[in-house]
C-alpha cells in the first residue's frame, strides 16, 4: 500500500508545474492516523515553505512534532505535494519521555470555493528512548483555512504601475528632461 502511494506521488512529482504552491497563510485542523488522533497547525513562511505543528495522542503515548515542509504544485495551484523534516518529543506511558526525528511526504488539495485543505501523507519517524526505534505512520488531515492568501489586485493598465502612487519608487537619477529644470546653486 505504501509503495503504491509513493509511486503515485513520484509520478505526480514528474508532471509538476511552476507556480505558487499554497493558497493560504494559516490553517488548522485534525489529523487522523491508524492508532492516534491529533491536531495540526500549518503556517506559510514563504512561497514554497510552511511550518507545521502536530500534537498527537495515542492509547499509550502523546507527542508534539514540528516540521518544515517544502510545497510543489501539481496540476495547478490548489493541488500540490510536499516533503519535509523535523523533530518530535513525547511521553510513553511505561518508559517516560522520548525524542526523535521525522520526515514527511504527502499530497495536499485546497478545496475550490471552500476554506478547507485535505491532505494525506506518510511520516516515518525514528525514536530515542522509545520501545520502537522506527515507526512508519500515515495520516489524513482536514484543515480549516484561518488566514487566506492575499490576492493581488488586477490593474487596468497592463504595462507596469502607471498611476499607482503607493508603488511608485522615487528615482533620484537625473532624466533626459531634467536639463530644462531650474537648478538651485
Amino acid at each position: 500500500m505504501i509503495k503504491k502511494i509513493l509511486m503515485l506521488v513520484g509520478l505526480l512529482c514528474g508532471i509538476s508545474v511552476a507556480g505558487v504552491a499554497q493558497k493560504y497563510r494559516t490553517a488548522a485542523g485534525v489529523r487522523l492516523e491508524s492508532d492516534r488522533f491529533g491536531v495540526t497547525l500549518q503556517q506559510k513562511l514563504h512561497d514554497r515553505g510552511t511550518l507545521e505543528a502536530i500534537a498527537a495522542v495515542g492509547s499509550r503515548e502523546y507527542s508534539a512534532t514540528g516540521l518544515y515542509e517544502w510545497h510543489f504544485p501539481l496540476l495547478g495551484e490548489r493541488f500540490n505535494y510536499y516533503l519535509g523534516a523535523g523533530a518530535h518529543i513525547g511521553n510513553l506511558k511505561d518508559s517516560g519521555v522520548f525524542t526523535g526525528g521525522d520526515v514527511i511526504l504527502g499530497i495536499e488539495y485546497k478545496v475550490n470555493g471552500l476554506p478547507f485543505l485535505l491532505s494525506a501523507d506518510v511520516k516515518p519517524a525514528f525514536h530515542i528512548h522509545h520501545e520502537d526505534w522506527i515507526q512508519l505512520s500515515s495520516g489524513v488531515s482536514v484543515r480549516y483555512v484561518l488566514v487566506k492568501e492575499k490576492k493581488e489586485k488586477k490593474r487596468l493598465w497592463p504595462f507596469g504601475r502607471q498611476n499607482d502612487k503607493n508603488n511608485r519608487k522615487r528615482d533620484d537619477k537625473p532624466g533626459v528632461l531634467d536639463i530644462f529644470k531650474k537648478q538651485e546653486n
